[in-house]
């Protein structure tokens, strides 16, 4: 098994340097430049082009591609991510800077949705036809049709303006630094987040758990006289949690960059709001480390499914 996990894990190096490529010329297609964005709209009248270009060839943005990409990747792998072209701040400390507000409301959104999901899921397939799958069944296409703005508008119309229970801006008010100070900000843009995430899991949890259901050896148990919660819990659900599981590895890094909305919605500080505003100003490079370090977390989870579908499921042999 160590074996074949390492060799899965080097296999990811060519994958990062190929992805990587690829969003760097993304980026370098996209029309306009730093210097743009940089310099306010009433003053490019009165800078020359030459002054355009010294400015252009400071920043390195006049270097060929392919030479400007190679000086990113050797910097990259010496753990210089480079500077922010608008502020000149360093691009691992804006990044570490915003990281823990999005991880901190990414894992707080997936565990409750996880756990809810599996849970009404599963009751759902458990009970199939009733009131209970057709309420929860509801739920569902509620959840994943109508826009998480929406939910969170509500959310603060609701929570915030008419009852006044929450606190809404920001992840935590001056005066405040203990980790519990900042809980009350937490609970609206997690609660919205994990309320979309829930309707997802919990329909692909039903799915997966009827599938299960209807295999053989849940016959071949029930006939054996094991009681049936046990045949349901201990063995169907076993194996529906699967599927289920990569469906929740690969949520939590793309909820890194896929909070945007929410961000926006409730002014949370995170990396999604970060990204957003340098791709208007086009500060390509902050932009590409936050892009890069996107598809790192999207290939290490896939890793990591890969450990626990062998750990669930034994039939799965490791070559």
């Amino acid at each position: 098994m160590f074996v074949y996990f390492l060799r899965r894990f080097i296999s990811l190096i060519p994958m990062v340097l190929v992805l990587s490529f690829l969003i760097y010329l993304g980026l370098e297609l996209t029309p306009g430049d730093a210097v743009s964005f940089m310099v306010p709209p009433d003053q490019i009248a009165n800078l020359k082009p030459e002054d355009l270009e010294k400015m252009r060839d400071s920043l390195g943005l006049n270097d060929p591609f392919f030479i400007r990409y190679l000086n990113w990747l050797s910097g990259v792998l010496q753990g210089d991510f480079g500077y922010s072209l608008a502020s000149g701040v360093a691009i691992k400390d804006i990044v570490l800077d915003r990281l823990p507000a999005t991880l901190e409301l990414s894992i707080a959104a997936l565990i409750i949705s996880s756990l809810l999901g599996v849970l009404f899921g599963t009751l759902s397939a458990l009970y199939r036809g009733s009131i209970t799958d057709n309420f929860f069944t509801l739920f569902g296409m509620i959840g994943v049709s109508v826009p998480e703005f929406i939910f969170g508008l509500i959310a603060l119309v609701i929570f915030a303006l008419n009852l006044e229970w929450l606190p809404v801006g920001q992840r935590l008010l001056p005066g405040y630094n203990s980790y519990w100070d900042h809980m009350p900000h937490l609970i609206m843009p997690a609660g919205v987040l994990a309320l979309m995430m829930t309707a997802g899991v919990m329909r692909y949890a039903r799915s997966s758990m009827l599938d299960s259901l209807n295999k053989e050896f849940i016959r071949t148990a029930r006939s054996k006289g094991i009681p049936e919660w046990r045949v349901n819990f201990v063995h169907g659900l076993r194996v529906a949690l699967i599927p289920i599981a990569v469906l929740i590895g690969f949520r939590l890094p793309m909820l890194i960059g896929g909070t945007v909305i929410i961000e926006q919605v409730f002014q949370w500080p995170g990396i999604g709001e970060l990204f957003v505003y340098n791709v208007r100003s086009q500060n390509y490079p902050l932009v590409m480390m936050i892009a890069f370090f996107s598809v790192i977390a999207v290939l290490l989870a896939s890793f990591l499914i890969d450990l626990v579908t062998a750990i669930l499921d034994p039939r799965i042999k490791l070559e």
